[in-house]
Order: C-alpha cells, then sequence, then structure tokens
C-alpha cells in the first residue's frame, strides 16, 4: 500500500506531461504543409489587427466635435460672418467640420445645389472612414477557408501513409497529417473570429459617425432655409 502511495504521483506526473502539448510542438509537428499555412494565417491575423486599430483610432479622432460648433456655425451664417464661419470649420478639421464648409462654400446658390454639394463631400467623407476596412471583411472570410485546406491537406498526408503502410497503421505515421488537420483549421477559425469582431466594430462606429454627419447637415440646412 506505501509503495503504491509513493509511485502514484510519479504515475500521475507521467500522465500530466503525456497530455502536455506546446502550440510551438503542434505547429512544428503539423509538416511543412501546416506551417506554411499558420504563417500565412499569422501574416492576415497582423494584417487585420493593423487595419482595425489604424481605422479605430482615425474614427475616434473623427467622432471628436465640439457640442458649441454648430451653435458659433449658426451666429456666423445668420450674422453673414460666412468667413469667420468657413475659418471655424478649417480649424475644426473633422468629417462633420468640412461637410459645413462645403455648404458655406455654396452659399447663395439654390439649396438643392448646396445639398447635393453636401451629399457628394459626404460619400467621400465616409470613403475615407472605411478605407481598407473591406480587406477585414475579406480576411474574416478567407481565414475559415484556408484553415480547412490545411484540414484537406492533413487528412490526404494521414491517407497517403496509411496506403503506404501496407495495412500495418502506425499512429505517428499520421501524427504529421492529423496535426495539419487540426491546427490548421483551428488557426484559421481563430483568426476568422476575430477578423470578423474587429470588422463589425469598425462598421458600427463608422455608423456613427454617418448619423452624426447626417444630423448636422441636416441641422445646416434648416439653417439656411430659415426665413430671413
Amino acid at each position: 500500500m506505501l509503495s503504491y502511495l509513493q509511485e502514484t504521483p510519479e504515475v500521475l506526473d507521467t500522465v500530466s506531461q503525456e497530455k502536455t502539448l506546446s502550440i510551438y510542438k503542434l505547429i512544428v509537428d503539423g509538416g511543412l504543409g501546416g506551417q506554411i499555412i499558420i504563417a500565412l494565417l499569422f501574416v492576415l491575423l497582423a494584417v487585420s489587427l493593423y487595419i482595425y486599430f489604424e481605422r479605430f483610432f482615425a474614427i475616434k479622432a473623427a467622432s471628436k466635435v465640439d457640442k458649441n460648433f454648430m451653435n458659433q456655425i449658426k451666429d456666423y451664417v445668420s450674422n453673414g460672418k460666412l468667413e469667420s464661419a468657413d475659418a471655424l470649420c478649417k480649424k475644426t478639421n473633422s468629417p462633420t467640420a468640412r461637410l459645413i464648409e462645403k455648404g458655406i462654400s455654396r452659399i447663395g446658390k439654390p439649396l438643392d445645389d448646396i445639398n447635393k454639394a453636401i451629399e457628394n463631400a459626404g460619400k467621400l467623407e465616409v470613403y475615407q472612414l472605411e478605407r481598407n476596412v473591406s480587406v477585414i471583411a475579406t480576411i474574416a472570410g478567407a481565414a475559415p477557408m484556408i484553415g480547412f485546406l490545411g484540414t484537406v491537406i492533413g487528412m490526404i498526408v494521414a491517407i497517403h501513409e496509411i496506403a503506404n503502410a501496407g495495412g500495418q497503421i502506425d499512429i505517428k505515421l499520421l501524427s504529421d497529417g492529423l496535426y495539419t488537420a487540426m491546427t490548421t483549421t483551428v488557426a484559421g477559425l481563430i483568426v476568422g473570429i476575430i477578423a470578423y469582431i474587429t470588422y463589425n466594430h469598425i462598421v458600427v462606429r463608422t455608423d456613427k459617425i454617418m448619423y452624426q454627419m447626417e444630423a448636422k447637415t441636416v441641422e445646416f440646412l434648416d439653417l439656411l432655409n430659415e426665413p430671413v
């Protein structure tokens, strides 16, 4: 009984060692095909994260507008100080301010022309906000498929090993193919999930900026439409 108790920790330690497998070892044991796919997925992850953080900070900066901005614009326009209003827009340097600046530059023309000019400028601003975001969407869809490609390659390797085993299947011969199949699938899904979440987060924040721009431009057009 005493000897059993003495040997039990060693047995447990051996079992725990057998069950422990590092991510690095999984990648290394996955074969050349698996390593190439993992490297490609890593590059895609780095690209998606770079674009996400670059767009996140750009959109965050674009969303900052002084609460008194429109009140100052109203005062300047009502008093005919268009140059002061234009200077304020250039100083503010935000998508909303640039749209108002475009509208101020068209004051004196028909309201429809002013509205059209603001709409065209708004399309350019939205394009700038959404720059490279489609790349994240592409990665979100492509990464899982690339991972599944690794799965297919891994299974082909495993089947090839079975065919060459001559009826004597050794699990060690199948390990490279199975490692490739499992690790690439997991890696592809992880990259796809991260890219999908970051893409949707950027889209939501961009939509908020668009609503803000629309609200301020409508407020500006209402100001121009007020009777003198």
